[in-house]
């Protein structure tokens, strides 16, 4: 089975989403969307990185809370400054954040933390993955914005992924 289809999952999106996009579930649109389904993943088989290891899955479901409860504050946080920016400018600044992630799962994790979590963009990894660079959209306390950032998302990716 898994030969045929290594990802069912993206393939019952596929055929979802092809069925969907064709606003039809005519016998030869679901042909289409099935074959759809099942040569695309085979197609990018090659270009999908190996799953990556997981631990300590109560830190992930932590994690994901804290992920949530963050994008819905920042949202307030940013909608805020943008509303009282004729007033007092907010104070935008680019921030170097050092790293001790190394491995690509879990940079990657942080990558759409970081673009989910409003305020704050990632900009740039250093060649080494020794650093980030992020831009935040309204900063006070750099260092103390840097020990949040740390220990908010960096720790329990650590953990996460090992």
């Amino acid at each position: 089975m898994k030969r045929w289809l290594p990802a069912p999952l993206l393939s019952g999106g596929l055929f979802a989403l092809w069925l969907l996009l064709n606003q039809s579930l005519g016998l030869g649109q679901a042909l289409l969307g099935a074959g759809v389904a099942v040569v695309m993943p085979l197609l990018m088989a090659p270009l999908r990185p190996a799953a990556g290891p997981l631990r300590q899955p109560r830190v992930l479901v932590r994690l994901i809370l804290h992920v949530g409860a963050d994008v819905m504050t920042s949202a307030l946080d940013v909608a805020q400054g943008v509303l009282r920016a004729g007033r007092q400018a907010p104070r935008g600044r680019f921030v170097v954040v050092p790293l001790d992630l190394r491995k690509p799962h879990a940079l990657a994790a942080l990558a759409m933390i970081t673009t989910v979590v409003p305020g704050t963009v990632w900009c740039e990894l250093a060649p080494d993955r020794s650093a980030l660079l992020l831009h935040v959209f309204d900063l006070s306390e750099e260092a103390t914005f840097i020990a949040h950032f740390k220990a908010r998302y960096e720790q329990p990716l650590l953990e996460i992924f090992g």
